[in-house]
């Protein structure tokens, strides 16, 4: 399958190209800087260098070995990747006057190259960047300036040999006329939201440069991946821990349509879901025709967390309770495979110390371990120097002695596209449009140590301000909720706010509603949702949940605060 190559030098808007690419039908891998696959890469048809938090003259920048594929595939540099290709082939590379940072505009553009076809003059782009390029390598020429930055965009004609390099490179491998292609850099970046063209930018590196065929789709994915499932797992079993979450349920019915029945899915209540949500995705489950064991361990979530009010400790306290309790039936699992005839079943049960197989299933023992992955948990996991700085959320820590192997059917997939798999999945909208949750639950949106009384003060809440989300539909038949990325309430338990309630006074506790508008989660926005809504959401909340007497809007935007509050 073709690919485009990222290699990545520590960019916080890396992800961002990938997802613009994959935006094009098109796939994409994200590697670190030094990790291009050579002599294994008769599949990628264009390599992309990225930004980076560094100068091209620090010490720690990251400087790799440009042979491999400059003028054997096409190359764009975005920013730090702009720089670095000036630097590395004697151009010149110095720090600005200032940093140029924000929205400023193409004063010049040559639509006739094809990386600009299509531009309009005076295209808005966004710049971010502490050095400048003074000076371009010979055999580059200027396509694009802005006011400040003559060389905003640069070019170089295929079949160019330089004389001139500041770090090893094989210039013989510029000169080969059946290998030579060309190298294109810009200073600004075009994956963001800002650069209002940058889209088309890509389009025409990815497909009109790199001659992508764009045959990267949902329904093409599934296709392949039911059918490499199906060869990798045979008649073995399979367990999957589900959250409830999009990505675990799409792994899910994902694997059901490969291997059906050889699926034993587990999902594991710790007490700080939504109100109701356990029984509901349950039911949502067995709807879907899957296996899956439901285990009520909030007891001992809630024993394990008493006392506790700091937001890591929390989260570690349930991370590790979550893998015990996964862990515990797993091991059942697998020690007494279910046997009984096939067809769909949910079983419940509360505590950790039993088991109640599912019914249905067939197959050999238990030897695979699915989770829903995907793409950026990998990323995150790794930085660019291919050292873990950062472990993904989805079930792990598995004791050896269980001897499963890991299956990941989503591992190469964005949010965004996990969403259209499910659609292509045919799941149901309300299960594919699900907000991101916090795996550790409403225990990070309590302010303060957890307990029964304070969740279900929460619950209520945040019952009250979902369902009026989804109940207000605009005139373009489009609901707040689907209109909203992410959507809570927040319960500040360590705060007393005084208030009057009929004839008395009462000392309870306020609560903040946050919801926030985004396209990836890196940057949000407060949503700006309609006075009327809020006014009733706070009457309801006030009037309906006992423990609440003050409500607040949270109109703070990702940077600076982030999303959730802890």
């Amino acid at each position: 399958m073709q690919k485009i190559i990222i290699l990545d030098f520590g960019s916080q808007t890396t992800q961002l190209i990938g997802r613009r690419i994959r935006e094009l039908d098109t796939f994409c891998e994200i590697v670190p800087y030094d990790k291009y696959p050579v002599g294994n890469d008769d599949d990628v048809i264009g390599v992309v260098l990225s930004g980076s938090p560094y100068s091209v003259h620090d010490p720690e920048a990251f400087h790799p070995d440009f042979s491999p594929f400059v003028g054997r595939k096409p190359v764009l540099g975005i920013c730090y990747g702009a720089q670095l290709i000036s630097h590395t082939l004697g151009g010149k590379v110095e720090k600005a006057d200032s940093r140029e940072y924000g929205r400023t505009h193409l004063e010049t553009v040559d639509t006739q190259n094809p990386l600009f076809k299509g531009f309009d003059n005076h295209s808005q782009v966004w710049m971010s960047h502490g050095d400048t390029i003074t000076a371009i390598p010979d055999g580059f020429e200027v396509i694009g300036s802005t006011a400040d930055v003559v060389n905003a965009a640069f070019y170089c004609p295929a079949g160019t040999r330089f004389s001139t390099f500041n770090s090893p490179l094989d210039s013989l491998s510029l000169a080969r006329p059946e290998l030579s292609t060309g190298i294109w850099a810009v200073q600004f970046h075009p994956e963001v939201f800002h650069t209002l063209q940058g889209k088309e930018l890509l389009r025409n590196f990815a497909v009109d440069i790199c001659g992508s065929r764009q045959e990267w789709s949902a329904a093409s994915f599934v296709d392949t991946t039911v059918a490499e499932l199906k060869g990798q797992i045979g008649s073995d079993r399979v367990i999957l821990g589900l959250s409830g979450g999009v990505d675990s349920s799409v792994a899910a019915v994902l694997l059901h349509r490969a291997v059906g029945s050889q699926l034993t899915c587990i999902f594991v209540d710790h007490g700080m879901l939504r109100k109701n949500e356990f029984r509901q995705v349950m039911d949502d489950y067995r709807g879907l025709g899957l296996n899956v064991i439901g285990v009520d361990a909030s007891d001992k979530f809630f024993a394990d967390l008493k006392g506790v009010s700091d937001p890591e400790q929390k989260r570690k306290i349930i991370g590790r309770d979550f893998v015990e309790v996964f862990n515990e039936q797993a091991k059942k699992l697998i020690a007494a495979p279910p046997t009984a005839p096939e067809g769909a079943s949910c079983a419940l049960l509360s505590g950790v110390q039993g088991i109640v197989p599912p019914s249905g299933g067939e197959g050999g023992a238990y030897r695979w371990l699915a989770q829903g992955t995907i793409y950026p948990d990998r990323i995150e996991s790794l930085n660019i120097t291919g050292k873990v700085i950062k472990s993904h959320h989805n079930v792990g820590g598995l004791p050896k002695e269980m001897h499963l192997q890991l299956c990941e059917p989503l591992k190469w997939l964005f949010k965004d596209e996990v969403r259209r798999v499910g659609r292509q999945l045919g799941m149901a909208e309300h299960l594919i449009t699900r907000h991101p949750f916090p795996g550790p639950g409403l225990a990070v949106r309590i302010l303060g140590d957890i307990t029964r009384e304070k969740v279900r003060i929460l619950q209520d809440a945040d019952d009250i301000f979902i369902r009026a989300l989804r109940e207000h539909v605009d005139t373009d038949g489009v609901s707040l909720y689907d209109k909203v990325w992410q959507a809570g309430v927040v319960l500040l338990s360590t705060v007393r706010s005084v208030g009057v309630m009929g004839d008395e006074r009462t000392y309870d506790h306020p609560v903040a509603l946050r919801a926030v508008t985004s396209t990836d989660a890196m940057t949000a926005d407060w949503a700006h949702l309609p006075y009327d809504l809020l006014a009733r959401v706070s009457t309801e909340i006030i009037n309906r949940v006992h423990g609440v007497n003050r409500v607040c809007y949270d109109i703070s935007s990702k940077p600076p605060s982030t999303i959730e509050w802890e």
